[in-house]
């Protein structure tokens, strides 16, 4: 393909089809650096794969890293995971949007994209994949309505910390139910007076037969749904008064697998890695 039609199908492309602003889907990667490779994991990551292998992608406007020092794993639940094996494995989160309509535009840029990546020896071995799936966003729950960032702004804005919360249902008419519960009555009352600005809901999608083969197939796609929690303050300054029994959230209608707060990264530097262990 020469470079004038190249040219011309960026522009036929960028002129048809959805182009809002709502996160209409996201990436959610927790992954785990092997031990001794942390600096270099942390490295690449930065330095390279967080532009190469997600945002310099069509459709995915939006990311930040998070990272959980010791301290932060240490108050993670439940210790009998379903989700990470053990319940502190998975010191880096990743989140990214995605333009609302454009997921299947986007998954045959990424899969393309890191299959070249991989060839070119730009992947980072040394790492397992804890939690890694595109996500449909289900519902955004705000603690002070109208007032303050939207969910389109949740990944640029300053804040301090972030709760990563997975729940499982028996089935997808029983998922159906806990999240009109937690749409309508649990979170709203949880949200009012917490340092959590807002929850965002997804529910994961598999992965496409050809993803990389470092990446395991999505589980829990018709019974799962995962919760971000976004907080105004640093989750080790208020747990212990917040965010001690989200383990019961949904009892009776859903399974907490996962709670498991985050604070940012600082892009550029290698802050905390030296706190993992």
């Amino acid at each position: 393909m020469s470079e004038e039609t190249r040219s011309e199908t960026y522009a036929e492309l960028a002129s048809v089809g959805p182009y809002g602003v709502r996160p209409g889907h996201a990436l959610i990667t927790m992954v785990e650096p092997h031990p001794g490779h942390e600096y270099a994991y942390n490295r690449w990551y930065e330095d390279d794969h967080y532009y190469a292998g997600a945002m310099a992608m069509p459709w995915m406007y939006a990311g930040r890293r998070w990272v959980a020092t010791r301290e932060l794993q240490d108050l993670r639940g439940p210790e009998k995971s379903a989700v990470a094996r053990p319940v502190t494995a998975g010191c880096y989160l990743s989140t990214y949007w995605i333009t609302e309509g454009r997921y299947d535009d986007h998954m045959k840029w990424t899969v393309g994209i890191n299959k070249r990546l991989n060839r070119d020896a730009r992947v980072h071995q040394e790492r397992t994949h804890v939690f890694t799936a595109f996500q449909d966003h289900e519902t955004t729950v705000y603690r002070d309505g109208a007032a303050g960032p939207r969910d389109f702004h949740a990944l640029d804005h300053p804040y301090a910390g972030l709760i990563l919360q997975v729940i499982d249902s028996e089935g997808p008419g029983e998922r159906a139910e806990l999240l009109e519960r937690l749409r309508t009555r649990d979170l709203p009352r949880r949200l009012t007076g917490s340092p959590a600005a807002m929850v965002t809901i997804f529910r994961p999608t598999p992965l496409p037969g050809d993803r990389m083969t470092y990446v395991k197939q999505v589980e829990g796609v018709d019974t799962r749904l995962t919760l971000l929690w976004f907080l105004e303050r640093d989750p080790r300054e208020c747990w212990t008064d917040h965010f001690t029994d989200l383990e019961t959230l949904g009892a009776g209608t859903g399974r907490v697998e996962l709670v498991a707060p985050f604070i940012p990264t600082v892009p550029g530097t290698d802050r905390y890695v030296d706190e993992l262990r």
